[in-house]
């Protein structure tokens, strides 16, 4: 057996300049929200919550080369959570007044 090549699975090279068609707008979704029950807030909490998974991974990759300590990453997603937690209570429960 030959040993595996890196970087030749078939898939063509990426463009040069594909980073810069990666840069999205902080307002633009980065996926659609496809809920049955769509609503302005529900649109933006999607997208807090697209957000949040981006900065967590940011905080973990970080992390994971020692650029931060467990309890800075710790820190940091406790406090980006409680962001999101807010977000969630200002866009969520003030729709839920149907009860």
């Amino acid at each position: 057996m030959s040993p595996a090549r890196s970087g030749n699975s078939g898939a063509p090279a990426p463009e040069p300049d594909s980073a810069l068609n990666a840069i999205v707008s902080p307002m633009e979704a980065h996926s659609s929200y496809k809920g049955d029950d769509w609503s302005p807030q529900r649109l933006m909490f999607h997208q807090n919550l697209e957000s949040f998974a981006e900065r967590v991974g940011l905080v973990v990759g970080l992390q994971s080369n020692g650029k931060v300590s467990q309890e800075q990453a710790y820190g940091q997603i406790r406090r980006i959570w409680k962001e999101l937690k807010e977000s969630k209570d200002a866009l969520l429960n003030s729709t839920k007044e149907d009860g």
